[in-house]
């Protein structure tokens, strides 16, 4: 029997180079001579959808890929003005800066704060309305700590949002649409199956291979593993040990001490190769690192706006001092922008509210904090949701399907449309494609906590659940979501 090579993704210099080259293009540095050089070198472009290219490249074409990102990151970018990375910086852009027309962003309730939303886009009827029935007593607010029926909601909302969109990661948004509409299920309502789904069209689009056998309507057995949910575990470990004021290294260490590589990707597994290799933070988020604007930090942010409701800015500091460990600009400002929008949603506002409050903590002359309010006009501009999403995929469809950018548009723009309804919120999500188990985890951990109670989600998305988690965080495989909801509101006490 022949030995498979063995391939570690997200880390081949031949690849980081290719992604580096399409960031720098995309944050305005004049990469031209390496690009000229990588490809007359034969250097191949980044994967698009994959974590490393095939074959691997030869010794001398990786020395010169390592070179060349040296080189790149010594181009000044004419973006850092509007968008800085630390975060006195970013607290003063959304201070004194203001979006193109002069408009400042302000969190709702303040002097100048426009009025709220219509609750729904023109002529759009959404069952549940924003946050379906009234909160339950005891909704956390600034100084109060949320109950751990809300936590229990938002948890089994993350894992339902995520399971719903692990079959179809990866997928381009037509196969999305064919395999869906093929078994009757679109608009999206339900689970995805391969029951009655022709041959053809399973052999044209296949289905996610990690994730089918877990994640198909027919084979649902409790929740299977995925990094959308082992990183808020992580965190939870992280506010058992150190506290609201834990360090950015302290996250480090938490990493080192309980994450398997194996189970990082992408900048995460760049920042903990760097870690390895003596960088410490936030260098592990620059060096060799082009993923730094992708969506990795936003998946991990919703702790963080657990840990203080109805305070979107604490919420958003404590979430930059997670990304800073893996990420830059505007992927920082995707963990900022979900833990205040979580955050405010933990307080008592309705989903229009709180995508505003998440807004208000990020420079808001940012490619992200445009590109998040241009999706929400969209959404609340067209009934038809595939409209919103052509739309959208027409203005970002140049970045990676992980980008940050993206995929922070397309998640306000499905909590803006479903208008706080769950089952909208994560349908909405994950029929827009790009990263669909993380925007369906996110866009369920937000709608879960409006609803504020796991009673007030439909059963058919809870019951397959069965309370069971499965994951490689050590001490949480098997937790049921009502027991993690318990240790997680004990985690977030001051």
């Amino acid at each position: 029997m022949t030995e498979q090579p063995l391939r570690v993704t997200w880390v081949q210099p031949e690849d980081l180079l290719g992604h580096e080259l399409r960031q720098a293009s995309e944050d305005g540095r004049d990469a031209s001579p390496q690009a000229s050089t990588w490809h007359t070198s034969g250097g191949p472009p980044s994967p698009p959808r994959a974590g490393a290219s095939t074959p691997p490249a030869p010794p001398e074409l990786r020395t010169l890929a390592l070179r060349l990102l040296d080189e790149l990151a010594l181009l000044p970018t004419p973006l850092g003005g509007r968008e800085p990375t630390s975060l006195p910086e970013i607290v003063r852009s959304c201070d004194t800066a203001g979006p193109p027309g002069g408009t400042r962003t302000t969190v709702p309730g303040e002097p100048g704060a426009p009025p709220p939303a219509p609750s729904t886009p023109t002529g759009a009827t959404v069952p549940g309305g924003s946050g379906g029935p009234p909160p339950v007593s005891g909704r956390g607010g600034v100084g109060e700590s949320l109950g751990v029926q809300q936590l229990h909601a938002a948890w089994l909302g993350r894992a339902a949002g995520c399971l719903l969109g692990k079959p179809v990661e990866k997928l381009e948004l037509p196969a999305i649409r064919t395999l869906a509409r093929a078994t009757g299920n679109w608009p999206l309502t339900t689970w995805f199956t391969a029951r009655g789904l022709p041959p053809d069209l399973a052999a044209r689009h296949p289905w996610n291979r990690r994730s089918a056998a877990n994640s198909l309507a027919e084979n649902i057995d409790g929740m299977p593993e995925d990094d959308d949910l082992n990183y808020p575990l992580l965190n939870v470990l992280l506010l058992q040990r150190y506290g609201r004021g834990f360090r950015t290294a302290d996250v480090a260490r938490l990493w080192l001490d309980q994450l398997p590589a194996g189970r990082t990707f992408t900048a995460e597994r760049v920042a903990y190769r760097n870690l390895l290799s003596g960088i410490e933070p936030p260098d592990t988020a620059r060096h060799h690192n082009p993923f730094r604007e992708w969506i990795g930090a936003a998946i991990r942010a919703d702790v963080h706006g657990w840990a203080h409701p109805g305070d979107p800015a604490s919420a958003a500091a404590q979430a930059h001092r997670d990304a800073a460990l893996t990420h830059t600009g505007n992927g920082v400002y995707s963990a900022m922008f979900v833990a205040g929008t979580i955050a405010a949603a933990g307080g008592g506002a309705d989903v229009h509210a709180s995508l505003r409050s998440g807004l208000a903590v990020v420079p808001p002359r940012s490619r992200l904090a445009v590109a998040v309010r241009d999706a929400v006009e969209t959404a609340r501009a067209h009934q038809d949701f595939d409209t919103v999403v052509d739309r959208l995929h027409a203005a970002h469809g140049h970045y990676h399907w992980v980008h940050a950018i993206p995929n922070a548009a397309l998640l306000a723009a499905a909590l803006t449309h479903a208008d706080g309804d769950f089952t909208g919120s994560i349908c909405r999500a994950v029929s827009g494609g790009w990263d669909t188990d993380s925007n369906g985890a996110t866009a369920g951990s937000v709608a879960g906590l409006l609803a504020g109670h796991p009673d007030r989600l439909p059963e058919r998305w809870t019951a397959p659940l069965k309370n069971r988690l499965a994951t490689s965080v050590v001490g949480f495989d098997g937790i049921g979501f009502d027991e993690l909801a318990r240790l997680t509101q004990e985690a977030l006490r001051p």
